[in-house]
């Protein structure tokens, strides 16, 4: 069994209307791939990093990198991408590998 996968997600709306239709068919057809939506965010403040701020930021777990894959690539969802892309700029979408914790990472490298 594979293990979840979190996606952040960090952009710019670029233009509203095409994000819009993006996100009311989204908030169906990602939960029925496998993904949850954790957080939802607006830009509020950069405190440290070197990253251009971006105006809104979405965590979604996802049931595992194949889940997360199968709505990348669903050609059911070939006309809804399209959106996405069309409706946001600077986009940022990275996934992370879920931890129970730190130790894997902090763990002394022989």
């Amino acid at each position: 069994m594979s293990s979840p996968v979190y996606a952040l997600n960090l952009f710019s709306v670029k233009n509203k209307a095409e994000y819009l239709a993006y996100a009311k068919r989204s908030a169906k057809e990602v939960p029925a791939h496998g993904g949850k939506v954790l957080a939802l965010g607006k830009f509020a403040d950069a405190v440290c990093g070197e990253i251009a701020p971006r105006e809104v930021m979405i965590v979604v777990e996802w049931e595992s990198r194949e889940a997360f894959n199968h709505y990348c690539t669903d050609p059911a969802l070939a006309d809804l991408h399209p959106h996405r892309e069309n409706g946001t700029e600077a986009y940022v979408w990275h996934l992370f590998n879920k931890l129970a914790d730190l130790r894997p990472i902090l763990k002394n490298k022989a």
